[in-house]
């Protein structure tokens, strides 16, 4: 879930004192220019390398990677253009061209983070580019075995013997040593760019520049957490009674290796019908592509691009990537025939839709992508959640022997999945805040604090290990996870409004959009269309009637 956020702007050529004698619209416009003549080639440049690095995990692409990125970075860092972009932006206000104000908005805020000196730039990229050449070709080994991250998690999910899910949980995360050292150093060097620019720490720059405020979004979470905590509470029981029972274990006696993913960030498969085995003999990427196809959405381009199966070297995540802005969209998988890779490719091939694909080519480019992290999360949660119905595959052309069962196991994990997750996302932002408001606490502590207090998780007895460092994303994109859950409920919000406005006042978690092709011309008129033209709040509004809010999402798991 993973995605390429290759931002940056360049303007040369214009002194702050020339922006005092044109008007808004004259040096706006000169602005963009310079940046479609000078940093879109980076920009693309940049895409293609950072894609041949995750695919081959060759040394030479990561190079390739690393210096494409200090060539952009050297473009966009110089403060004379800054401040350019700046004095332009003062005079927004004033603009009646708004398109145009949004634009210089948008460069401003994708300036501010490399407002600091070159070496210190190349420092994080640096370290940055060495932390993820080491996820990429970490591999765990149990018994003279490697395993591949897919394989980590089969075990988790089947084997019954504890003690060999404990090993194999242990060595997955062995990454989390390999890069602890490196991972605080680099938390330290974005601290100081977010210094530079008059933040006090790194997470709360990224905020700004995602145009969030951290008080609204903390308050957010605390609302979340009141409102999920006595139902996560119920359902964790019932999940530790079936798991102790597997395990001929006390549900006391539960660690977090038992739980069926490394971080318990998804919901175990406690019910009676097991997801997986449907999915045994299925061409994932075929249903992938009847789906979208049948809803008006058509991914071929994007199949012919992406690079869907596991080879070494390749980065084991998934993530959709934009090259261009111009259609040139791809997706990285490795797909194995399981219930969570059908998920995982709904999901992936949901961002692929949300894209230039299907933004308007008279969107300019700097709009041409989507609103905010937060709803193109959210368009990807949503179509992810079919993978757990029976009659959405039944109608795909997939045999599933016990539909009834199937169903009914799917609706309950489903209903787990968005509780479970919901507190994860706690365990992450709440991390990620507190780990770079100080980065010298001991981190080790506070990961297990917040994954007791929030996912009532045990920590393990006398375990004293960098479990945090092995989440890639704190790495490769910090301060991004609350967006997730921000992203669930913005999928909530939008199947509601489908269910409603689209389909004709059906039940959302009953809605079917197999064939329908105003399902496709919804999300193209009031998701996609618009672009960034939007804020992530107004988007929101604009597609489903009401800004950002909890009350689908609880209606979902309620």
């Amino acid at each position: 879930m993973i995605r390429s956020l290759l931002v940056g702007v360049l303007m040369t050529g214009v002194t702050v004192a020339d922006t005092k004698t044109k008007t808004f619209e004259v040096q706006a416009r000169e602005v963009l220019e310079r940046h479609a003549k000078e940093i879109q080639p980076l920009e693309k440049t940049l895409s293609l390398a950072w894609w041949n690095a995750n695919t081959t995990g060759s040394k030479e692409d990561f190079k390739k990677k690393a210096d494409a990125q200090d060539k952009y970075d050297a473009k966009i860092s110089d403060p004379k253009y800054f401040a350019e972009v700046k004095a332009v932006r003062e005079k927004a206000g004033a603009a009646t061209d708004k398109l145009l104000a949004r634009q210089i908005d948008v460069l401003y805020f994708q300036m501010l983070e490399k407002q600091v000196p070159t070496d210190l730039l190349k420092q994080v990229s640096d370290l940055s580019n060495k932390i993820e050449e080491t996820f990429n070709n970490y591999r765990a080994h149990v018994d003279g075995k490697e395993l591949t991250d897919s394989a980590v998690k089969g075990v988790l999910k089947s084997s019954l013997d504890s003690k060999h899910r404990q090993a194999v949980w242990e060595a997955s995360k062995g990454v989390g040593a390999a890069v602890e050292k490196d991972l605080t150093q680099l938390v330290k060097l974005r601290n100081q760019i977010a210094k530079k620019q008059g933040y006090a720490n790194y997470a709360e720059l990224m905020l700004a520049m995602s145009e969030q405020k951290p008080e609204a979004v903390l308050k957010l979470f605390d609302e979340l957490d009141t409102l999920t905590r006595e139902p996560y509470q119920k359902l964790k029981a019932e999940i530790d009674a079936v798991l102790a029972s597997n395990y001929h274990l006390t549900p006391a006696q539960l660690r977090p290796w038992h739980y069926h993913d490394p971080f318990f960030q998804e919901a175990p498969l406690v019910y009676e019908a097991d997801l997986d085995q449907v999915y045994k003999k299925a061409d994932i990427l075929a249903l992938n592509k009847k789906f979208y196809d049948g809803i008006g959405l058509p991914i071929d381009d994007v199949i012919k691009r992406s690079d869907l199966y596991e080879k070494k070297g390749k980065s084991p995540h998934a993530f959709c990537t934009d090259i261009d802005r111009k259609g040139d969209v791809r997706v990285l998988a490795n797909i194995v025939p399981n219930e969570a890779w059908m998920n995982t490719m709904l999901h992936e091939l949901g961002h692929s839709v949300y894209s230039s694909k299907n933004i308007p080519d008279s969107m300019p480019y700097l709009l041409r992508t989507e609103s905010h992290i937060l709803t193109t999360e959210g368009v990807a949660m949503l179509f992810q959640k079919f993978s757990k119905r029976a009659d959405f595959l039944q109608a795909l052309g997939l045999k599933v022997d016990n539909a009834a069962a199937f169903n009914s196991a799917g609706e309950k994990l489903q209903r787990a999945e968005l509780l479970v997750f919901s507190r994860w996302a706690q365990v992450m932002f709440r991390f990620e805040k507190a780990m770079y408001e100080n980065p010298d606490q001991d981190l080790r502590a506070l990961w297990y604090s917040l994954v007791e207090k929030y996912q009532g998780l045990k920590k393990p007895e006398g375990r004293n290990a960098a479990d945090y460092g092995a989440k890639i994303h704190i790495v490769v994109a910090p301060v991004y996870y609350h967006n997730y859950l921000m992203g669930q409920l913005f999928a909530s919000q939008v199947a509601h409004t489908i269910a409603k406005t689209v389909l004709g006042g059906v039940e959302p978690k009953k809605a079917s959009y197999i064939g329908n092709k105003k399902v496709g011309d919804y999300f193209k008129a009031k998701v996609f269309g618009p672009g960034k033209s939007l804020s992530w709040n107004e988007l929101t509004k604009f597609a489903t009637g009401e800004e950002l809010s909890p009350k689908a999402f609880a209606a979902d798991f309620n």
